[in-house]
């Protein structure tokens, strides 16, 4: 039976350019939110005035000619995957481009291309408009832009399943490895559309915090007190790999991907189903593919993005799928909602968990909610053994992602 491991990481997020500095963030209990200064937010009487930008701008790390050229979600794409590529210590003799796949995927895409190449149009013609336009506006280009830098040829793929994408993406990594169809793959999301309209569909769906005087307190995922989610903007990739394989290159393996559960609410276009049937049952699926128990189960990196009927719901779906044992922790308190990024991004950090041995604690959690099914870490992290510990993911239109992580 093939193993799927993971053996490389990379991150851009609000709280470090990179996975050490996310990590150590994430372990302090550290906010990234932040009070917003941009025109926009005066201009349209903005309700909420805050979000989770960037800490290190891709600008600063990527070359100035290749940046232009790519919207700002490709860029935090790109940083990622060079990142999580040296990590793996992969080079280009280290894996056939035939067996090399990407799969990375995006809540929402150029967003920010779109909008800026149509103020552009409308205001100056035709003549200003970029010819690169669409391949920075589509939302494959995150995952097309690295599947070209690293000539994967195995296959390049881009779901766009809301906040679940980047953890289908890593779902898809695994069936494309477990099928046989690629030996490696580089796989995760990216999301960067902080801008007015996204910030005001939001704001007008009352589903974001709107603590704009207090914004390292406004993200609280299963805090009583939570009064919605925080946008942020960010990537996360992992390069899954052929455990075989990886053994071959003598490569440094973080964890195993055991199992992966998808599964489709089929209740509400942006709500989730309120017995968390649909969760459960992706929950389950990733541990019978894993092969896992639930009593193997020590803990749930959540999806929990702060919002009212959200947190409490995830809770009791893990409750239907694996009892009242796991320990749970939600990175969205420090990280805000990432979107299409989060389910990448937080199970690197669920990997991490699993090779150091610590639960990162839940920001603001100070007063949980009564509904609550299961014991949160807060304050400090969480010294802990682990068998195997569980990422969720959940996404607008009733998409549902579980991962299953071993240790190695």
């Amino acid at each position: 039976m093939t193993d799927v491991v993971v053996t490389g990481l990379g991150a851009t997020t609000p709280l470090g350019g990179d996975v050490a500095s996310t990590w150590a963030g994430l372990l302090a209990g550290r906010s990234g939110v932040r009070r917003l200064d941009n025109d926009w937010i005066d201009r349209y009487e903005m309700p909420v005035r805050i979000a989770a930008q960037l800490a290190v701008e891709p600008t600063e790390v990527l070359p100035r000619v290749e940046a232009r050229r790519l919207d700002r979600s490709e860029q935090v794409a790109m940083v990622a995957a060079k990142q999580a590529y040296a990590d793996a210590g992969l080079d280009e003799d280290a894996v056939d481009p035939e067996r090399l796949a990407v799969i990375i995927g995006t809540g929402i895409g150029g967003a920010l291309t779109l909008l800026h190449q149509d103020d552009l149009l409308e205001v100056h013609g035709l003549r200003k408009v970029s010819p690169l336009t669409v391949p920075m506006l589509m939302p494959n280009g995150p995952a097309a832009h690295v599947g070209l830098a690293f000539a994967a040829r195995a296959g390049v793929h881009a779901p766009v399943s809301a906040c679940a994408s980047g953890a289908e993406a890593l779902a898809w990594g695994w069936r494309m490895i477990k099928s046989g169809e690629a030996d490696v793959v580089i796989a995760g999301g990216a999301e960067a559309c902080i801008t007015g309209i996204t910030m005001a569909g939001f704001a007008q769906a009352r589903t974001m915090s709107t603590r704009n005087d207090a914004p390292e307190e406004a993200s609280r995922p299963f805090d009583g007190q939570r009064d919605g989610f925080v946008l942020g903007e960010g990537a996360g990739i992992l390069v899954l790999e052929r455990a075989e394989h990886a053994k071959a290159r003598g490569s440094r393996i973080y964890a195993r991907l055991a199992g992966i559960g998808t599964s489709a609410d089929s209740y509400h276009i942006t709500g989730p189903d309120p017995e968390g049937t649909g969760q459960a049952r992706a929950i389950n699926a990733a541990l019978r593919s894993g092969g896992l128990a639930a009593s193997d189960i020590g803990h749930v990196n959540c999806h929990a993005t702060s919002t009212q009927v959200g947190d409490v719901i995830e809770s009791v779906a893990v409750h239907k799928a694996i009892g009242d044992h796991p320990v749970l922790t939600a990175p969205k308190g420090s990280l805000g909602h990432l979107l299409g990024a989060s389910g990448a991004v937080e199970s690197i950090a669920t990997v991490l968990t699993l090779r150091d041995g610590v639960i990162p604690p839940t920001a603001n959690l100070r007063n949980p909610d009564p509904g609550m099914l299961h014991d949160v870490v807060a304050d400090t992290p969480r010294e802990v053994k682990l068998t195997a510990a569980v990422n969720d993911s959940f996404g607008f239109g009733g998409h549902n992602v579980a991962l299953a992580f071993t240790p190695t």
